[in-house]
């Protein structure tokens, strides 16, 4: 399903591209949930949807594919109920949208460089040519934090370019249009088989909240139920993924269109990042915080309670009998 009235309004068009899970319901709360790509990162919507998860909370779910700032567009003009790009939602929230994070799913990005097979580290980037999928996104900011970690001025020493999802990415590295390229599972698995050079992964040298849930202010005053039982789906999900190889490698396979090694080899270098409770780490939420103060050049002090709320997590937790951190 394309929905095109949604686009139109987003006035991004060019941007969108927009594909839809509907979750089998009877009688339940429609939402309507963006991710950026169907792939190992969003995989916890995938599973929500397909292990009935959301259904359980009586939840009717169309998980949504649009580039991030589309995404935040429509979050903010209640186009669509939640956005899983967490760092964006952060963004949106500092520069004064009524949005918020409610929590994290991921407590670090699968993100990785990959570059061409002639370079082997991530020092000899300086003066190359760098792929994201847009300009501000997570993956452009996950990027500057790795290049940054090595010494290399992302600012100054990178060209970078938007190029859109992760297939488009992974073209231009092959047609040498970039020299490296931010790319997640299970896209990396396919690059690596290809014989590109994968010179680090954010989990290794960094954490902060990657994926997560973000809504709109006001639906977390108007309707805590629903955000409560969407947080709900998505922990269930997660629990999954650590629990389940088999079984969420399978979901993988169809989620992500991709083949079954490519799947496996995303989840088992993935799966550890993925956590139990959908706790927002207050460390994490920081960095990220700064990181964006810093693109945004923006010097006064923000404060957590700014860009997020988790009194309905906590909510959702005890439900579910789990301790947050």
């Amino acid at each position: 399903m394309i929905v095109k009235n949604f686009v139109e309004k987003a006035f991004l068009s060019a941007l969108a591209i927009v594909f839809v899970l509907v979750g089998d319901a009877q009688a339940a709360d429609k939402i309507r949930i963006s991710v950026t790509n169907f792939n190992m990162s969003f995989l916890p919507a995938g599973i929500a949807v397909k292990k009935g998860f959301f259904r359980e909370e009586g939840l009717e779910a169309e998980v949504i594919r649009m580039n991030a700032n589309v995404a935040i567009a429509a979050l903010a003009g209640g186009d669509v109920d939640y956005t899983m790009v967490f760092g964006s939602v952060v963004r949106a929230a500092i520069r004064g949208l009524p949005v918020k994070v409610v929590a994290s799913f991921i407590d670090s990005s699968t993100h990785a460089l990959i570059a061409r097979p002639e370079i082997k580290s991530v020092k000899e980037l300086k003066g190359k040519t760098m792929g994201v999928q847009a300009y501000g996104a997570t993956d452009h900011l996950v990027a500057a934090m790795m290049l940054k970690h090595f010494g290399v001025d992302p600012d100054k020493e990178i060209k970078t370019v938007a190029l859109g999802p992760a297939s488009a990415r992974l073209a231009a590295l092959k047609e040498g249009v970039v020299d490296v390229a931010v790319i997640s599972p299970p896209a990396d698995a396919e690059a690596k088989k290809l014989g590109f050079s994968i010179l680090t992964r954010a989990y290794e040298v960094f954490t902060f909240p990657f994926v997560g849930l973000g809504t709109q202010v006001k639906k977390i005053q108007e309707r805590p139920e629903e955000v409560k039982r969407t947080i709900k789906a998505l922990i269930k999900a997660n629990r999954f993924i650590r629990q389940n190889r088999e079984g969420a490698i399978q979901i993988l396979v169809q989620w992500a269109r991709t083949e079954p090694d490519l799947a496996a080899a995303a989840y088992d270098s993935a799966f550890k990042v993925y956590n139990l409770d959908g706790n927002i780490p207050e460390d994490g939420l920081r960095s990220v915080i700064e990181q964006a103060k810093q693109d945004a050049k923006i010097t006064r002090e923000i404060a957590l309670s700014e860009v997020s709320d988790m009194t309905v997590l906590r909510e959702a937790q005890k439900e579910l009998g789990v301790k947050g951190r």
